[in-house]
């Protein structure tokens, strides 16, 4: 199957967001990769994609409509289901996500499972947290990820 992928500056850098089959299936940030096979091209889904990220950065958008087919095992895509349910403006911890998730032990795992998202943004890894409130590793940079926690309201400087 064809894929997509389209490169474009916004308010928080260059962002990449990949498309298959009039899916979202990835959004990289500038330092990472997107899948080799991919060709460059901006389909609709994926005009319709920046136009819903420009305006979450611009915080005209709270919550997307957007056709997202991320790839992961059976435990990540739990979690990055209870990734999604987290609204707007709060966080949660590690260990809410992993009992959310049902394997209230898993807390590595969903960390493991944050760090592998292929959607950052669309599904909102930003969000969680230490136990204790500290910010912790996010694949755009913790700056990034405390600009989109600002951005929201929460962890104003």
């Amino acid at each position: 199957m064809k894929r997509a992928v389209y490169y474009q500056q916004t308010g928080i850098g260059m962002v990449g967001i990949a498309e298959c089959g009039g899916f979202i299936t990835k959004l990289c940030f500038e330092s990472e990769s997107v899948p080799m096979e991919a060709e460059p091209s901006e389909p609709d889904v994926v005009k319709e994609a920046f136009r819903q990220l420009n305006a979450y950065i611009n915080g005209e958008l709270r919550v997307f409509s957007l056709p997202l087919a991320p790839s992961g095992t059976l435990f990540m895509e739990q979690v990055w289901n209870t990734l999604a349910a987290i609204p707007y403006g709060t966080t949660a911890t590690y260990r809410d996500v992993a009992a959310a998730s049902g394997n209230p032990k898993a807390v590595r795992a969903v960390g493991m499972a944050c760090n592998r998202n292929p959607l950052p943004i669309f599904i909102p890894c930003h969000r969680v947290i230490g136990s204790n409130g500290t910010l912790t590793g996010y694949r755009g940079g913790l700056a990034l990820k405390m600009a989109l926690l600002e951005l929201e309201g929460k962890h104003k400087i």
